[in-house]
């Protein structure tokens, strides 16, 4: 053995090798948030972890030493901010829901269960076809002139147009007459009009998680901007999106904030608004939700930097920090910065330079925009990515069953003897109700707070936010 260890060494030294990953010890750290607080006033919105993780956006707040008008401050941005989503989510509903298409199924045991769409169409007096692919990795779409194809292909060979991979026989018709509801539902289960974010108030000189969730009292600043960012509700008996939070026995606090957005209800998780419990410093009551959240507001009264890796969380990735300032006429103004974890690409819309707000309607657009385009960024992050697969792997299983099963009742092949599933009341409706429990995105966590949920009639197991 130790031969072997000595023999490797002199390969090492005769051979050129790449550099090796540093541990963390051997990195030049970036300063501690106690060595920037040393250094003085000003301090940015946000600094780095020590060892990094984390990408910025907004570093740029100084306009003229704010001794313009607010009406001169840059536009947070030109006309009416996109929201993302998942480009193929809605090709379905558009392109082949309520018009004459067909539809097939097949398993490839390589890439698992598909689901094909096809359409005729004839644009500008061409013929094409409109494809449509369904994996359990993501789904592929394309429109394919028919002049372009030696003959009118066969369904696998339409599959095989986009994705080469595939590798079946055949395809089988869907013949099942309330197939489209199926199949647009399955398309859709990433679309969410449904959102909640928290919502942290830090004070000046606070930089631990125990200081922000320990703040019982809010500042008129914090006041302003939570009537800012929507309506204050009262909990008890409220018929809207609740996100999470007891609307009935007044566990989780008497009021919050919420708002309509473009058709998507958000609740915000409010720091101080949610339970104060004397005696325990991690105030778990209060991070049992917002620590919950994908994507949490940061609100600073004053000039205070925060440290993104502050909160202890498997599920927060993204932090917009949002600082108060006055112009030289004491008009209310929003500096604003952004972090998010390394494997979150990046969200618009683009913060302007300078990262400075007027508080206006156009700003409370661009603020919602952006923390909804960051939970959407942010389930493409490694760990989210991962488990959206994994449950988009499930109801695909799950509606393949399905279509197999109603195509052969229609045939006459099944004896019939799943009635119980008719009109969506098992099968794939009941997975696909599991899995959008609170329309959450399903995960998978070791925290107590966070238990698995199990449906026992398809004896798959799927998880979601509790």
């Amino acid at each position: 053995m130790i031969e072997k260890m000595q023999g490797s060494r002199l390969d090492e030294q005769r051979c050129s090798l790449p550099a090796p990953l540093k541990r963390e010890e051997e990195y030049i750290p970036y300063p501690s948030i106690h060595e920037v607080l040393r250094k003085g006033w000003p301090y940015p919105l946000i600094i780095l972890p020590q060892f990094g993780g984390y990408w910025i956006e907004g570093t740029t707040h100084s306009f003229s030493s704010l001794t313009q008008a607010p009406s001169d401050l840059p536009s947070p941005c030109s006309g009416k901010v996109k929201l993302e989503c998942d480009p193929t989510a809605k090709l379905y509903r558009k392109y082949f829901l309520g018009k004459e298409h067909q539809n097939f199924y097949s398993n490839d045991t390589a890439l698992g269960y598909l689901i094909l769409s096809v359409k005729y169409e004839q644009i500008e007096k061409q013929d094409n076809l409109r494809l449509l692919l369904r994996t359990r990795t993501g789904t592929k779409h394309d429109l394919i002139p028919i002049s372009c194809l030696n003959e009118f292909p066969n369904a696998v060979q339409m599959a095989k147009l986009l994705c080469e991979d595939v590798n079946v026989d055949r395809f089988f018709p869907v013949l099942y007459p309330k197939a489209s509801q199926l199949i647009v539902a399955f398309d859709e289960h990433v679309i969410s009009n449904n959102f909640k974010f928290g919502v942290i108030y830090q004070k000046p000189g606070q930089t631990t998680e125990e200081e922000v969730f320990s703040n019982t009292e809010e500042s008129l600043g914090f006041l302003e901007f939570l009537e800012f960012l929507g309506d204050r509700i009262q909990l008890q008996d409220f018929r809207g999106f609740r996100g999470g939070l007891d609307v009935t026995r007044g566990q989780t606090g008497t009021e919050s904030v919420y708002t309509n957005f473009r058709g998507k209800e958000i609740m915000f998780h409010v720091s101080t608004k949610l339970p104060f419990t004397e005696g325990d410093a991690q105030q778990l009551q209060r991070k049992r939700h917002i620590g919950n959240d994908i994507v949490a507001i940061i609100f600073q009264d004053e000039n205070t930097p925060f440290v993104p890796d502050m909160i202890a969380s498997n599920f927060l990735h993204a932090y917009v920090v949002v600082q108060l300032t006055y112009d030289a006429s004491r008009e209310t103004l929003y500096k604003v910065s952004v972090t998010a974890r390394d494997d979150v690409p990046f969200f618009g819309p683009p913060l302007p330079n300078p990262a400075l707000f007027k508080k206006s309607a156009e700003f409370h657009e661009f603020l919602l925009a952006k923390l909804i385009n960051a939970e959407y960024s942010c389930y493409r992050a490694e760990k989210f990515a991962k488990l959206e697969e994994r449950t988009r792997s499930a109801l695909l299983e799950s509606l393949f069953e399905e279509l197999q099963l109603r195509s052969r009742n229609m045939m006459g092949l099944t004896s019939g003897e799943d009635d119980k599933m008719e009109n969506g009341s098992g099968g794939f409706f009941e997975n696909f109700k599991v899995c959008r429990q609170n329309n959450r995105m399903p995960t998978i966590v070791k925290s107590p707070t966070f238990t698995p949920r199990s449906n026992s009639r398809q004896e798959k197991t799927f998880f979601s936010w509790v």
